[in-house]
């Protein structure tokens, strides 16, 4: 008696073991040492950790990162290619920038589009972007009205420029979470020009610069991107993406007291999400999740679903845990159309609302014969 008692104890204790494993504890995202940080999935826009995200803070040379975007568009448009041979102005010229990032330009030369590119992603060139400014829209300062209206195009409602480049102006800042929505929109936009994030080095004149953005080395990270900036007024910035088992995520830091300490905190972000995060398709397209009545039909009932895949982002292991809910707006007469949205899908995890998609008919339903419209109204006023 005292064994079987003894094995039923041992079974129970299993069991609850297997329930605690079961669930995924996530926990507190890590202390990050910056005036102000973001991290977030690049598909979902799920935030995963932010602090002061919304802090007006000076961008320095993450200014840039909109020049790049404004190239990348231009060039996507065919306005302007990279064969395109930009002459340099003295405005443009390398001596005009002592002691900051440069590409080293020389004034009355011509360099090519694609190395001045590389000249402001790679070695994060003051002057290479001045040149490009002048080449895209005739002078510095009518590229800054177009930097500041792609900014507001995109929603970056909490940021204004005053130059190309980033070095320190009255007129300039941002915020972590709008230079989050600007990475975005760089990946989604412009992906030819954000592959030149990832080079490690670029020479041009003879000098060889490496890429200022230290984790594009780790081998524990697959960074690709995206760019470091630094002034004694900023401190030290680096926003970085990542890939991980089709994550993508991006991690905003501003602010740092240092380059490596900048580094560090970008890693722990990242590490951060990948572990206990992730981004899935919770269901297929073609999934059915309710046949409702239809009344006064040549069917009695209909298929829905959402039509489409959506992506969310959970707690990792979390997914069967999933609950979805279906509500209909109406009762559902025909004719019904194919793709006609006639309610929502609620999808929560533990209790918390997660994401709705609109509820669709999968098929369509022609109105029935009159004998059958009649039996279907008829019952109708009792139901």
């Amino acid at each position: 008696m005292k064994t079987v008692t003894r094995c039923i104890a041992l079974i129970i204790v299993a069991l609850a073991c297997s329930q605690v494993q079961a669930v995924s504890v996530v926990p507190a995202p890590p202390e990050i040492n910056a005036k102000g940080h973001i991290l977030l999935d690049y598909d979902t826009g799920k935030v995963l950790s932010e602090h002061n995200a919304d802090m007006l803070l000076s961008p320095a040379s993450l200014t840039k990162m909109m020049t790049a975007y404004i190239i990348g568009s231009e060039l996507k448009s065919g306005n302007i290619a990279d064969t395109d041979m930009v002459t340099i102005s003295e405005r443009a010229w390398a001596r005009n920038f002592p002691g900051s990032s440069l590409m080293f330009i020389e004034v009355g030369t011509q360099v090519a589009v694609a190395d001045l590119n590389r000249g402001i992603m790679v070695q994060s060139g003051n002057d290479a972007c001045v040149a490009m400014a002048e080449h895209i829209a005739g002078s510095e300062s009518a590229f800054v009205d177009l930097m500041n209206a792609h900014a507001q195009r995109l929603g970056m409602h909490s940021t204004t420029f005053g130059n190309s480049h980033g070095l320190q102006h009255p007129d300039q800042r941002t915020t972590p979470r709008d230079m989050a929505i600007l990475s975005k929109a760089l990946i989604r936009d412009v992906p030819d020009m954000y592959a030149l994030y990832s080079e490690r080095e670029f020479s041009y004149n003879n000098i060889r610069q490496y890429n200022r953005n230290s984790l594009l080395w780790d081998r524990n990270l697959a960074v690709d991107g995206i760019k470091t900036g630094f002034t004694s007024e900023a401190g030290y910035s680096l926003i970085t993406s990542a890939t991980r088992d089709d994550m993508r995520l991006i991690s905003v830091v501003m602010g740092s007291p240092s380059e490596q300490i900048r580094a560090q905190e970008n890693r722990k972000l990242l590490n951060y999400g990948f572990r206990f995060f992730e981004t899935i398709t919770p269901f297929p397209a073609s999934q059915v999740f309710a046949e409702p009545r239809v009344w006064q039909g040549e069917a009695d009932s209909v298929r829905l679903g959402v039509g489409q895949q959506s992506l969310i982002t959970i707690p990792r292991g979390q997914q069967r845990n999933l609950h979805t809910e279906v509500k209909l707006e109406q009762s559902l007469v025909a004719p019904i159309e194919r793709g006609q949205v006639v309610g929502r899908l609620q999808l929560s995890l533990d209790g918390e609302a997660i994401a709705e998609y609109p509820l669709v008919t999968l098929d369509a339903v022609e109105r029935g014969g009159f004998f059958k419209r009649m039996m279907d109204y008829l019952k109708m006023q009792f139901n």
